[in-house]
């Protein structure tokens, strides 16, 4: 007989621009009350925020004076959380502007930004569990491999570039998803890897509900054997 109570969850789910990080996570975090943090959001934010007070990626001294005048705290809204900066949260449109797709690789392989929202990133779980949700499942590049390399799950999402380029194309967006992971898997601080252990699901001939049944059976399986006997 096993215990009512279920244990906590970390999810971690990693994988280059438009590999279905976000679609997944959304998914699981409305099946299984996970609290959703994308963190790619985290980089965009910080991105515009720095754009805005016309702080160059190449000027490490302005990125570091900048980042210092920005609090960081956590709104939630649903199953989402979202970072604000200064106490602001940032439109999400903006965050999506061609000028941030153009700058956020950039800005996010300095030390300093992504020193600036580790503690934050990691303290997500603690905020999840605040609000009594049954786990956290975290989206982005380094999740698996640097902020929770002890997650319960880590997933790895990967597609071929045509079909990833295609859906950035059917979101509308301007995203040149190859630069984009050349510049992630290539850079000094935290790369795009896949960690090892994790599960790789590669999405380029899968529907979103196979990618999200893949997932949910294999957090069935980690919940079970998680749970105590009675």
């Amino acid at each position: 007989m096993s215990s009512s109570a279920a244990p906590f969850l970390l999810v971690a789910v990693d994988g280059g621009a438009a590999s279905g990080k976000s679609s997944l996570a959304r998914a699981l975090a409305e099946r299984f009350n996970f609290l959703h943090v994308d963190t790619g959001a985290h980089y965009r934010a910080v991105t515009l925020a720095l754009r805005q007070a016309d702080v160059s990626p190449d000027d490490a001294p302005a990125v570091g004076a900048a980042l210092a005048t920005l609090p960081r705290d956590t709104e939630v809204s649903g199953r989402a959380a979202q970072l604000v900066l200064a106490g602001r949260a940032a439109d999400p449109a903006a965050l999506r502007s061609e000028d941030v797709n153009a700058h956020v690789s950039r800005f996010a392989a300095l030390p300093a930004v992504r020193q600036f929202l580790f503690d934050y990133q990691r303290s997500q779980a603690a905020v999840a569990r605040a609000r009594h949700f049954a786990g956290l499942v975290m989206e982005g590049r380094d999740i698996g491999s640097v902020i929770f390399p002890d997650a319960d799950l880590r997933l790895f999402l990967t597609a071929d570039p045509a079909t990833r380029a295609q859906r950035r194309a059917a979101e509308g967006q301007a995203d040149a998803v190859a630069e984009r992971d050349r510049l992630d898997t290539s850079r000094a601080a935290a790369p795009l890897t896949c960690p090892p252990g994790a599960t790789v699901i590669d999405s380029s001939a899968l529907t979103l509900a196979q990618v999200v049944a893949r997932a949910a059976a294999l957090i069935e399986s980690t919940r079970s054997a998680k749970t105590p006997s009675a």
